[in-house]
């Protein structure tokens, strides 16, 4: 079952891309000479049967005990720190490795089972997979009557 799609996915995509388009305007005009936090990238897809969300995080560079997890109903939260490098004794002609605190919301498509929730960090990617809930059936509910004694009847 593919769970339905999300009209909303594709906001955080866009706000991305257009604070990369107009981020580098603004520091070139000296108005952001510092950015303070970054956005690592996600991919975010569903597979197999059962099925189950997958969320790959691109997190280069960050050490697993500075990345946090949570689910929040249909939202995956991550946060974290990539932490500065040393940088004492260096020139640096160019500086494109964002670092410092991060903190993204994942909205998902689908309710997810968070107690089954599995995380795995490889080569810098933390993939963490969300068993999707299963539909819940409709159920018919009886509606009981009340005579004028107070009688309940069905």
């Amino acid at each position: 079952m593919t769970p339905p799609r999300d009209p909303f996915a594709n906001f955080e995509r866009m706000r991305r891309q257009i604070d990369e388009l107009f981020g580098d305007v603004w520091t070139r005009a000296g108005l952001s000479p510092h950015r303070r936090a970054f956005s690592p990238r996600v991919d975010v897809y569903y597979c197999g049967d059962p099925p189950k969300a997958v969320v790959r995080v691109d997190l280069a560079g960050v050490a697993l005990e500075d990345v946090n997890l949570e689910i929040r109903g249909r939202v995956l939260v991550l946060s974290g720190e990539r932490k500065a490098h040393d940088t004492e004794g260096r020139v640096y002609q160019q500086l494109e490795v964002e670092q410092g605190p991060f903190r993204r919301e994942v909205q998902l498509g689908a309710d997810v089972v968070a107690d089954q929730a599995r995380a795995t960090y490889e080569d810098g990617i933390l993939r963490v997979e969300l068993p999707v809930a299963a539909a819940q059936e409709g159920r018919n509910v009886p509606i009981s009557a009340r005579d004028d004694e107070g009688t309940v009847e069905q």
